[in-house]
């Protein structure tokens, strides 16, 4: 098939690349290995994390458009009670840890409408259900990717000037050839004071099976008891004081356990809060039987091994474990958790697949917080951004960023280490350099595959800032194409990338901060 840019995987980064290369001119082919575009929105079923400023400032414009989108969609479409209607901070779900949790399917209807216009008039064809299974490389430049059927296993072959990588894994890089790092580098690698002595491929954050609950209380929605129920109930990690099913959290700044209530209490708030996506009190009584809320929690995080550069057998091994330990703590919250007066279990807590689009109500994907990492000409570090490293020196303001974002350094448990590591940071701005190979000339990272390290991808895994840096990544492939230069070209020239910049700016995208302090 013939097109001017390939995009291999539709997560949010891709569908954003997708989007800016059809504004801007290009017939874009885009591929997704699920039923569902949208990666951490949709089929991961992880509500925006974002940052404080999120209402004002710090995103780009699309991202503010979807933001509004999902507002307006509730209010036209679900019976909100008057306080709902008029706030224009709707927040569906009143979650404590995202000011706009929403529904998996109401966030794929609104990435659906921005990209119809492009599907309409055939600039974006959409192939879903395929993974790329092979790349023919000639010397510097990718010629082809070969994308599979997953369903027929038929297989087509997509021939492009330029291909983005916007895989939830960065799994073109190898296919290819393609330079990259993943899981822990050393602070020889990198510089950083926080990186580990060595370097630990296999050192990678957990990943989470995600799944979707309604709470009705008085009810009994007990499943059946998982065939890992028996290990994960008595797991205990060698790094943590407490079990793994349990009541208790390992907090992020240093690993020590703290108790944490399934639901919000006076002086602590609660775990089924915390990404609760319906808040039943918010919509007319009676409309829905109880809160919605998407299980994303500490107790669920899998970290056994890592599921990047392993064999196919162990690759299917830890995801079904994961799998597994998210059923798992569904079946000990419906039997075994403690509850006030001696009570255990929850079985009002009943799984909704109809929300995640499945079949046994876990997500479609298991939630990545790690990819490969793309060796490229600026590789982002806890010193540009850890607020304790920066001190005074606050934002750091480049000359060649293409987007802003902002977030704390926050790594979950990882597969080798069991490494937790938390610090505050400054927000940040991306630089053009990361989304440029050190060799390669024709293919673009285009979500959390860019030019950062194992700590600075922490920040940079987040909801609006892999949207920017898809839109990024897309506006980068149209320049090169449109103007018969490499991004290499684009990044060595201070006049071209300024011309890319304006480009960014006339789409709406921020590319720098104003005086902001840390958080």
């Amino acid at each position: 098939m013939q097109r001017d840019i390939a995009i291999i995987g539709g997560g949010i980064g891709g569908c954003l690349a997708a989007l800016t290369a059809a504004k801007l001119g290009n017939k874009v082919v885009l591929t997704e290995e699920t039923d569902w575009i949208g990666g951490q929105l949709t089929s991961q079923a992880v509500p925006p994390d974002e940052h404080p400023w999120i209402e004002h400032f710090g995103c780009s414009k699309t991202y503010r458009q979807y933001r509004n989108r999902v507002r307006d969609y509730y209010k036209k479409n679900y019976p909100l009670k008057e306080a709902g209607l008029r706030n224009e901070r709707l927040n569906p779900g009143n979650a404590w840890v995202s000011r706009l949790a929403h529904e998996p399917k109401i966030a794929l209807t609104i990435l659906y409408e921005m990209l119809q216009p492009y599907l309409s008039n055939g600039r974006i064809e959409l192939l879903l259900n395929h993974k790329p299974v092979r790349v023919e490389v000639d010397g510097d430049e990718v010629k082809k990717v070969v994308v599979q059927d997953f369903y027929t296993k038929q297989e087509k072959v997509i021939e492009t000037a330029y291909f983005l990588d916007a895989t939830e894994l960065g799994d073109v890089l190898p296919l290819a050839g393609i330079e990259y790092v993943v899981g822990a580098e050393s602070r020889e690698d990198t510089g950083e004071p926080n990186a580990l002595p060595e370097t630990i491929p296999q050192d990678i954050q957990s990943i989470t099976h995600v799944f979707a609950l309604e709470y009705v209380e008085g009810g009994d929605f007990t499943i059946a008891k998982p065939d890992m129920y028996d290990f994960w109930r008595d797991y205990q990690a060698p790094f943590l004081s407490h079990m793994q099913l349990s009541e208790f959290i390992p907090q992020a700044h240093n690993g020590e356990s703290k108790k944490m209530p399934f639901f919000t209490e006076r002086d602590s708030l609660g775990m089924w809060e915390y990404r609760r996506i319906i808040d039943k009190t918010q919509f007319e009584d009676g409309f829905f039987d109880g809160d919605l809320s998407l299980i994303n929690w500490p107790q669920n995080d899998y970290w056994l091994g890592s599921i990047i550069d392993v064999s196919d057998a162990n690759k299917q091994k830890h995801l079904e474990e994961a799998r597994q330990l998210s059923l798992s703590t569904l079946y000990w919250l419906q039997t075994e958790a403690p509850r006030p007066y001696g009570v255990k279990g929850y079985p009002g807590f009943k799984l909704r697949p109809d929300v995640v689009g499945t079949k046994d109500g876990l997500a479609m994907h298991p939630y990545i917080r790690e990819s490969r990492r793309i060796k490229a000409a600026h590789t982002v570090t806890e010193k540009d951004i850890n607020a304790d490293l920066r001190g005074q020196e606050g934002v750091r303001k480049l000359e060649d960023s293409v987007g802003v974002g902002a977030y704390r350094i926050d790594l979950h448990p990882t597969t080798e280490k069991n490494r937790l590591f938390y610090a505050k940071s400054y927000p940040f701005e991306i630089p053009l350099g990361s989304l440029v190979p050190v060799r390669v000339k024709n293919l673009i990272p285009a979500c959390k595959n860019i030019g950062t390290t194992q700590l600075t991808n922490g920040c940079f895994r987040v909801h609006p800032v892999e949207w920017n840096i898809g839109e990024a990544a897309g506006a980068l492939a149209a320049f090169s194409l449109k103007h018969h230069v490499k991004p290499q070209d684009v990044h060595k020239s201070k006049e071209m990338t300024k011309e890319l910049q304006d480009i960014l700016i006339d789409l709406g995208v921020e590319i720098h901060w104003p005086e902001v302090h840390a958080f």
